[in-house]
């Protein structure tokens, strides 16, 4: 055959390993190896990058089950969201059907890209022996104090008169009808992530397994701060703002006070003054604007005096109180001591309201020093700070903050960038959250024997108004867990971060149906050995599974406080330089691919193409030629069987012989060296090119060693197997006759054959290749040279220059350098 048959080799072996639960993993003596992709959300179509991130996964799964390792490898539905919904509204189709549906259509679209996974571990955070779960894992965080409800500023439609969740907020309008968005306060329920705030920062410097940016955006994403919580008294009021400062040091150069107009305070500050208009016609301004907005560098400040002043608690200094869109109530204390000295951003808003700056720190070797157009944030000498002037910055730093406590209006504190996790949705397609609310006993928890508090069927999908939720008469009423009075249950949904936050433990044990998982399980399997995902995930879904998981330690449900030992980020599959996507018209169809070349070329190409954490920049020659080495190795082994070269005794005995047996030896050092640990895949498979060149380039000898090659065709079918697995489970059946080729041992390379006993060295003069010449691959430096000077090409190039030096790397190179 000119080419293999693709199509049907895969149909063949894709039913075969079906029918045989080739992939079902149970747990045995054996040490466990589990890998894991992020699971997708099931929209309905896979695209080049979901094929990219599962052959990762897949190689990896594979490769490991060669190695002796009993490999957990599952697949899921990160099925619940907002997109579901927008369908039922959009064509009146129930989320259920329209997420179901979608499932099927994408398990129809991977199961051809021959994936090793156990689908009888299959779960979908949709489905009700799921959430049951989810809910009781809530029921647990509420009765530790971990979830709490509490009032908030949420995005809110006024034309559908509904909440939005921020991906809901495009350009600061709503999707669904284009409306400005704007704010409003409502009770919304949150998980107490910042309770694990510490734990979390210490812990990811215990990754190793871990990219270094991933790391870092953790920690900067929980913004640990050391400083000072100081008090600021209200003139001519009994109330105190309280604000927390990194820099203690800096605040005799305090100036004015900033709240985030959202502050409890404003309203009541203005209330019935001439400022009350003005203000709130400002706040009203801020709503439209994100929070992302309010606070991005290139921002203009803007801000009002709100006609109070606060007193300086070290100084005794009235100061103007502002407020300001860069300030947001959620972060620190809604409030900040602003000096405009020391910081650009309060320099600047200083300058277009023409307030006092004062510096009180300068450079060591400043004299007279003000400040102009840049703030001076570094460290160096106090000044205008009383006791203190003349002091290093450093210095006065404790100092000051030693007489901030002895004066009782502060103290030295720790502050977290982290925010507690809003966990409340207004939407039918999510988890219900099992509270109930009675007039007479108040929020009362689900009792957990009545878990699921499963989604009711009676809603109407309208776009407009609260939440689906709220429509269902039969989901609203239900009797108090408590007293058995009639009371109304929670209408919000949880965020679907919730259901990702833990799915890793339920493939542990994902058919139990009596409690969430058995802990012999989980501890048998966690922590996931390998996990495959995008970078963009790294501070909300990666932080939140860390939190679960170390709440889940705390409650006795795991062993291990962190789920994931390694992570891999894997870069994006671009087309022209771009992401791909429908409106850049840049999208290649997974499916058309497969029906082209077949599935393992596809696999193969977005392997070779780039290294798994890089952008891959996809090329039709590039999978054009994963293709035509494929027919190539194809070739070579159908011919070399029809040739009787199979089954051959190997003598090893001529010069070509020997670089052959050294080429399939080193080949299998190079691929495992590749794929165990640094995962280069496709260095790997260049290596195995390589391997193919030479095999053929040994057949056209006239004096060959069948048994030889028979070596390297099956070596490099078994080092393909986890790359292009139905197309090597072919070979081997052809080649061998029995077994899988994914069933056998990983090949061990020999030592004896990858020592060369003679080495090809190339010859430079000033860098540049002159000449090569081969030598025995022990002779010595000195012989080395030696040999390159008596080489009659360098010999004369060189005469009549001066030798400067010679460079010599034994078994490589002579770099002579001359003039």
């Amino acid at each position: 055959m000119a080419n293999y048959p693709f199509k049907e080799i895969e149909e063949k072996w894709q039913k075969h390993w079906m029918e045989n639960n080739h992939f079902k993993t149970v747990e045995n003596e054996k040490p466990k190896y589990y890998v894991l992709e992020m699971f997708p959300y099931p929209s309905g179509k896979i695209h080049m990058g979901h094929v990219r991130n599962y052959s990762i996964g897949d190689v990896v799964a594979r490769f490991k089950k060669m190695q002796g390792y009993n490999v957990l490898h599952p697949m899921g539905w990160d099925a619940f969201g907002l997109p579901a919904e927008n369908a039922a509204i959009k064509h009146g189709i129930h989320p259920d059907i329209w997420t179901t549906k979608n499932i099927q259509e994408m398990k129809d679209q991977l199961n051809p890209l021959g994936l090793s996974y156990d689908w009888d571990r299959e779960v979908a955070t949709c489905s009700p022996d799921y959430y049951k779960w989810t809910q009781w894992i809530f029921l647990q965080f509420y009765k530790r104090g971990l979830a709490y409800k509490k009032e908030s500023r949420v995005n809110w439609c006024p034309s559908c008169e509904t909440v939005l969740a921020n991906e809901q907020v495009v350009g600061g309008l709503c999707e669904r009808c284009d409306s400005k968005v704007g704010k409003k306060m409502l009770n919304q329920w949150y998980f107490k992530i910042t309770d694990y705030a510490e734990e979390l920062l210490q812990e990811i410097n215990n990754l190793p397994g871990w990219p270094e940016k991933v790391k870092i955006m953790q920690s900067n994403w929980i913004g640990k701060s050391t400083g000072a919580e100081v008090n600021f008294p209200i003139n001519g009021s009994d109330k105190t703002i309280t604000v927390f400062t990194t820099r203690p040091d800096t605040i005799y150069g305090a100036t004015y006070m900033v709240l985030a107009p959202e502050h409890p305070y404003v309203a009541e500050l203005v209330k019935g003054t001439e400022y009350e208009e003005e203000v709130n016609s400002f706040i009203t301004k801020l709503q439209h604007m994100s929070d992302i907005e309010r606070t991005a560098t290139d921002i203009e400040k803007e801000g009002i005096f709100i006609g109070h002043y606060s007193i300086n608690p070290i100084t005794g200094r009235k100061i103007p109180i502002f407020i300001a869109n860069y300030v947001l109530v959620d972060y620190g204390t809604g409030a900040i001591m602003a000096v405009p000295g020391h910081d650009q951003r309060d320099l600047d808003f200083a300058r277009k309201y023409h307030i006092e700056v004062i510096p009180v720190i300068k450079p060591e070797e400043a004299q007279d020093f003000t400040i102009e157009k840049e703030a001076y944030s570094d460290e160096g000498i106090m000044m205008s700070s009383g006791d203190f002037n003349g002091l290093k910055s450093t210095e006065a730093y404790d100092k000051i903050l030693q007489l901030i406590e002895e004066k009782g209006v502060g103290n030295k504190t720790i502050s977290y960038r982290l925010r507690d996790w809003l966990l409340s949705r207004q939407r039918y397609w999510g988890t219900p959250i099992p509270i109930i609310y009675c007039d007479t006993c108040g929020t009362v928890p689900v009792k957990e024997e009545n878990l699921p508090v499963a989604l009711p069927t009676d809603i109407q999908f309208t776009g407009t108004g609260l939440s689906p939720l709220t429509t269902s008469e039969t989901f609203l009423n239900a009797p108090c867990p408590s007293c058995g009075k009639m009371g109304r249950r929670e209408t919000d949904t949880m965020d679907t971060f919730v259901d990702s936050s833990w799915y890793f433990l339920r493939y542990t044990d994902a058919k139990n149906t009596e409690k969430i998982f058995d802990k012999e399980k989980t501890d048998y399997w966690m922590q996931v050995d390998q996990y495959i995902g995008g970078v963009e995930h790294a501070i909300l879904h990666l932080l939140y599974a860390r939190f679960f998981t170390r709440v889940m330690k705390d409650l006795n449900l795991v062993s291990n406080p962190e789920p994931f030992k390694n992570l891999l980020t894997q870069g994006m599959v671009l087309k022209d330089g771009a992401k791909m996507s429908k409106s850049k018209g840049n999208v290649v169809s997974p499916e058309e691919i497969i029906i082209k070349y077949g599935a393992d070329t596809a696999r193969l190409f977005v392997l070779f193409a780039a290294p798994p954490e890089r952008d891959l920049e996809w090329s039709d020659q590039g999978v054009e030629g994963c293709f035509r080495f494929l027919n190539r190795v194809w070739r070579l082994a159908i011919e070399a069987l029809d040739n009787g070269l199979y089954n051959r005794k190997a003598n090893t005995t001529t010069k070509e012989d020997k670089n052959l047996k050294y080429m399939i030896h080193n080949t299998i050092k190079r691929v495992t060296e590749d794929v165990e640990g640094r995962f280069n895949f496709n260095t790997a498979i260049s290596a195995v090119m390589e391997l193919v060149n030479e095999l053929y380039k040994y057949k056209e000898l006239e004096d060959i060693d069948g048994g030889l090659v028979e070596e390297g065709i099956t070596t490099v079918i078994v080092l393909l197997a986890p790359f292009a697995p139905h197309f090597t489970e072919e070979l081997w059946a052809i080649t061998k006759g029995e077994g899988s080729v994914h069933k056998l041992s990983w090949p061990k390379y020999s030592k004896e054959a990858i020592v060369q006993d003679e080495v090809e060295v190339v010859i430079q003069i000033n860098g540049k290749l002159k000449d090569k010449i081969t030598i025995p691959s022990d002779m010595t430096k000195e012989a080395m040279e030696e040999l390159a000077f008596n080489n009659e090409k360098i010999q004369s190039i060189l005469e009549g220059k001066s030798i400067v030096k010679v460079i010599t790397v034994p078994k490589k190179l002579i770099n002579i350098v001359v003039k």
